[in-house]
């Protein structure tokens, strides 16, 4: 507790400084005002802050946000309040991004109008039907559109509404919609698009482009594009003809089918990029599965297609084979992006074809490819082109082999063998001279301390790097990789430490030293990260000024700790955190909650509004799941659970 005392007498220090020196209010506006349109979000949060204390500043902050045309908050889960508070300050928005978790309906609507043209709002089940309805009366001008659903049990009927009601046929210049929802709507009684499916066609405009839409059922799907090609034929184009000049489609599903893949190549002929996913709950019945035959249908039909993306998470595609690789290789010579998943008859001989038949390749993802090996990429790095992504991921008969030979591409900006058991510190001197390299995932491998040694000394600018898993990976590892004289310790702003038993306090605390651009930071089940590690954390910024702040932090199953360290998550240390993951950890377990720990956390909470504690064991940001979360219900059920 000293030391938090000393923290907050430092930081009124600071601020006492800044108010002494006039030369704040001597320096002309328009230099401020520049200043602050250059800064970093998290640099200018810090400057509003300071505003209070000098009329300058708080001029100029002011001057600064009413001349945005374009905010992007999906970082934070603000509140209403802090909202309305904000939305005052801005002048007329083009580009609105929201996380409206804890936002209603007046909130959202102070944000609208005919100004806005880009409108994103995330997690947004709590807003009523008769908001998301408007929009398309209130923002005549959308140009792209997202909403996102997911988990909370509305997205078909929000889909059905919107639909319905026809107010997006007044966005006469819309071009990009996204809509988000939980693929446990998709049942056969409960089909988004209703029982008239050529509503859908009616009231969007044939100037959209862009559709995404995840998640539908393929049978749906199936009838609304052939209702499209009946609506088509012979009809000249007007506002009622959409699909005309689609490029994009983006499609979660219940299940890829040959029947829907060939529907969407013959009624969507000018399409650039396809994106197709499915997860299917039981093994899909061979006669409806994706065949060759399915593939063959886009190469005869999609002649335009730049980028294909066929992902399947559960079972496999079995009817699709060696020879439905070669003609989506020798079709669509063009691609430049290629994602598959799931394909676990293709061979080498498949996967082979595509890679040096498409020369002009940026991005190429294969995973759970059963018989991929590093045959397939033998030589690869003699077919001159410009590879800036590159995943291989959980492919068993993979190694290191196939990383050098990829490391040759000075082009690469993402590396990512996660899972592939035969990858080596064999590879880490090739990949760590990668130039151009900002994210490297290893996650699972067999690289070690020797690995990380090579890796620390290179000159590869890292920003994320993903080493969950890696079991042969210690304290003296990550000493080696961030204690020596290469780039990434300048450059490191993402970490994940996850499952790794030779992870203890002493990485932490070198991390603490060396880190200075760190913001995210991963240590999931990491068993002898103990109270320490939490208080090296919380004094880091006030003990090194230059610091970024850590805006996230995931301590799931991180049973050493104890509710003890939830004192260092009051204010003012951790000022940057966002989002803390606490689940399964000695600061959520029982017995942190008889130790005091549900009082802390509510305390915090209330001290916090916009830090976001999961309790759920989410992925870093709750990506996975967000939705099932009821804060108020977490800390009351925590504090029931400490009176017993």
């Amino acid at each position: 507790m000293a030391d938090m005392e000393t923290t907050t007498t430092t930081t009124t220090a600071t601020m006492v400084t800044i108010t002494d020196h006039s030369f704040l209010e001597n320096m002309p506006e328009n230099i401020i005002q520049e200043i602050f349109l250059k800064l970093e979000p998290e640099n200018l949060m810090d400057l509003c802050s300071a505003a209070c204390v000098s009329k300058t500043l708080y001029s100029s902050v002011n001057k600064a946000l009413s001349s945005l045309s374009s905010f992007d908050l999906s970082a934070f889960s603000l509140d209403t309040q802090t909202i309305d508070g904000i939305v005052k300050r801005f002048g007329k928005l083009k580009k609105i991004t929201l996380d409206c978790l804890r936002l209603n309906d007046s909130s959202i609507t102070s944000f609208l109008g005919p100004d806005v043209e880009e409108l994103v709002l995330l997690k947004c089940g709590s807003l009523s039907y008769e908001l998301l309805a408007s929009i398309g009366t209130t923002c005549p001008n959308l140009r792209l559109l997202t909403l996102e659903f997911y988990g909370c049990g509305r997205g078909n009927h929000v889909v059905y509404n919107l639909i319905h009601d026809g107010s997006l046929g007044n966005c006469a210049c819309l071009e990009s919609l996204i809509i988000k929802f939980d693929g446990r709507e998709i049942d056969g009684d409960s089909l988004f698009f209703g029982s008239d499916r050529s509503m859908l066609l009616d009231i969007l405009p044939q100037t959209v482009k862009v559709l995404k839409l995840g998640r539908v059922s393929a049978s749906d799907t199936l009838v609304l594009l052939k209702t499209f090609a009946k609506t088509n034929v012979g009809v000249p184009a007007t506002s009622t003809t959409f699909g005309k000049t689609l490029t994009h489609l983006s499609l979660v599903l219940d299940l890829i089918t040959n029947a829907l893949v060939h529907a969407i190549a013959c009624c969507l002929p000018l399409l650039v990029e396809l994106d197709l996913t499915d997860e299917p709950t039981d093994e899909p019945v061979p006669s409806h599965d994706l065949s060759n035959s399915g593939i063959l249908s886009l190469v005869r039909r999609c002649r335009h297609l730049t980028s294909i993306s066929l992902i399947r998470n559960r079972y496999s595609f079995k009817r699709t084979t060696d020879q439905g690789m070669i003609l989506l290789a020798k079709g669509c010579k063009e691609l430049e992006s290629v994602q598959l998943s799931g394909f676990s008859k293709v061979t080498d001989v498949g996967f082979t074809s595509v890679i040096h038949s498409c020369l002009n390749l940026k991005k190429f993802v294969i995973q759970n490819a059963f018989h991929l090996t590093d045959l397939s990429f033998r030589n690869v790095s003699k077919v001159p082109r410009s590879l800036v992504e590159v995943k291989v991921v959980s492919c068993k008969s993979i190694t290191s082999k196939s990383v050098v030979e990829f490391a040759t591409f000075n082009s690469l900006e993402v590396l990512d063998f996660t899972s592939c058991k035969g990858v080596t510190d064999f590879c880490v001197g090739n990949v760590s001279c990668l130039t151009s390299l900002t994210t490297l995932k290893l996650g699972w491998t067999y690289v070690t301390d020797a690995g990380m040694a090579v890796l620390g000394k290179g000159n590869a600018p890292i920003s994320c790097l993903f080493l969950r898993g890696c079991k042969s990976v210690t304290d003296k590892g990550i000493s080696f990789l961030l204690e020596s004289e290469g780039t990434i310790r300048k450059t490191l702003s993402s970490l994940d430490l996850s499952y790794m038993p030779g992870i203890t306090d002493n990485a932490i605390i070198t991390i603490v030293d060396a880190c200075v651009g760190l913001t995210e930071l991963c240590i999931r089940n990491c068993l002898y990260v103990t109270d320490a590690s939490m208080k090296a954390l919380a004094l880091e910024s006030t003990l090194h000024g230059e610091c970024k702040l850590l805006r996230r932090l995931d301590l799931h199953d991180c049973t050493a700790l104890s509710a003890e360290s939830l004192d260092f998550f009051k204010k003012p240390l951790f000022r940057g955190l966002q989002w803390i993951g606490i689940g399964g950890s000695g600061l959520h377990c029982g017995a942190a909650r008889l130790a005091g720990g549900a009082a802390r956390l509510a305390e915090i909470r209330r001290e916090r509004p916009w830090l976001f504690i999961c309790t759920h064991g989410c992925e870093m940001g709750c990506h996975d799941k967000w939705v099932s979360h009821d804060e108020n219900m977490d800390e009351l059920v925590a504090i029931m659970l400490g009176m017993h």
